[in-house]
């Protein structure tokens, strides 16, 4: 029901764009990304509420990363630029349970595969 798109290998202050591709058009919600590095625990990245009201992002990728989204196309996306080493890691979508400024928690139910990043220095 989610399928992530868009990652590959960039360079040090590479740019790149994820997309998540939501296949139930009737399926509103808030929306959030989501990485976990090799060893370490998925850790939260950026959300969305839908009609994108309500952003929220990490600490570590605010002024870097944009969440956004397009109606349209079902599709919530991830814009990451001024990319680092420390960003490497396999990125995934989600929908949320519960989303409210600076709080989200993820639905257990709706995970994408990821897709990876790396970020050579």
């Amino acid at each position: 029901q989610l399928v992530e798109s868009g990652g590959g290998v960039v360079q040090t202050g590479g740019s790149l764009r994820l997309s998540c591709a939501i296949s139930e058009h009737t399926f509103w919600g808030a929306m959030g990304w989501f990485r976990q590095a090799p060893g370490k625990e998925r850790e939260f990245v950026a959300a969305m509420s839908w009609g994108g009201g309500t952003t929220t992002y990490a600490d570590s990728v605010k002024g870097r990363f944009t969440i956004s989204q397009d109606n349209t196309k079902n599709a919530v996306y991830l814009q990451m630029t001024n990319l680092l080493p420390a960003d490497t890691a396999v990125y995934y979508c989600n929908k949320a349970s519960t989303y409210r400024t600076n709080h989200y928690e993820p639905d257990p139910n709706y995970w994408g595969q990821g897709t990876q990043v790396t970020v050579s220095s």
